[in-house]
């Protein structure tokens, strides 16, 4: 799945909201603290468990006193959580955030992040947890997923502040587990930043997959969609986004070892652009045991030697 293109009237308008938190918080040094955000924005915490139905009810039977838009649809809580395969919630109308707690704590943050997003982007406010037919279309829910999401970002990672560490170094693999100890976040939305916001002269690209290794793949692996996530820069998207993940993903299993973890293996490897021109990319892949995180950088044109 390729991620979403945001306007540049969006982008500036979150940018706006963000700026405006980090400044009410006095341009905190990272990691920045959520409880923090969440005190400046008068914003409760919670958990529900998607494998205790009774924390759902109970969360629901609190809302039905409490909260209009769950009062007029009692089912909205489950209706979201299982039809949109939902991590967390945010409830307008009770400045709540509700949190999966089934979920590794490591990915607690970046969901409460996202949900804080929610909450500072002016027009998701009425639109939340499908109010509208408009909302439940797959469409509009992955703009406004993609829109907290890059609020989510430019909050956890300080605008500008990532940024310009990030350019001090040529990127790799090294670089983004560094930043993700400095900034608090995790390895894979500290690689993702790094492809969508850090060098923006430079096409990136970002592949988050289950290990390519033929002989480590696991048994659902789906070879006609073998990427979680592919994250392009808008350098990328504009020069090579007519390129399938698939060919990308084809291109580092020609060079990835099948070790368990640590570094799968690195390889100089040819793109064509739109209109055809070649061009070097250095990759690299890590596997965490968990999940194959790739980065691809630009280095230069092509020459062919004869």
């Amino acid at each position: 799945m390729k991620n979403v293109r945001l306007e540049a009237r969006t982008i500036a308008d979150i940018d706006g909201q963000v700026a405006k938190v980090l400044r009410g918080l006095g341009n905190p040094e990272p990691p920045i603290d959520l409880r923090v955000v969440r005190d400046l924005l008068k914003l409760d915490r919670g958990y529900y468990s998607t494998t205790d139905d009774g924390l759902l009810r109970e969360i629901r039977s609190r809302l039905k006193v409490a909260g209009r838009q769950v009062l007029l649809r009692p089912t909205i809580l489950r209706d979201a959580v299982q039809s949109l395969n939902l991590k967390a919630l945010y409830l307008p109308d009770q400045k709540r955030i509700l949190l999966d707690q089934d979920l590794p704590l490591i990915k607690h943050r970046w969901n409460e992040a996202h949900e804080v997003g929610h909450d500072i982007i002016p027009w998701h406010a009425g639109m939340m947890l499908g109010d509208t037919e408009q909302t439940l279309t797959p469409a509009c829910h992955e703009v406004m997923e993609a829109e907290a999401n890059y609020a989510a970002g430019q909050l956890l990672f300080l605008v500008d502040r990532f940024r310009a560490e990030a350019i001090s170094v040529p990127p790799s693999l090294d670089l983004v587990r560094k930043l993700s100890k400095t900034f608090g976040n995790t390895v894979t939305s500290t690689l993702w930043r790094l492809v969508e916001q850090a060098h923006g002269d430079r096409p990136m690209v970002a592949l988050v997959t289950g290990h390519p290794h033929p002989a480590k793949r696991k048994s659902d692996f789906d070879a006609a969609n073998p990427c979680r996530y592919c994250v392009e820069s808008p350098l990328f998207r504009e020069w090579f986004g007519q390129i399938a993940e698939t060919e990308i993903f084809s291109a580092i299993v020609g060079y990835s070892g099948a070790q368990r973890g640590g570094t799968l293996g690195e390889a100089e490897i040819v793109l064509k652009d739109r209109n055809g021109g070649q061009h070097v990319f250095a990759f690299e892949t890590f596997f965490n045991r968990h999940e194959a995180l790739t980065l691809g950088y630009w280095l230069a044109p092509h020459t062919s030697v004869y």
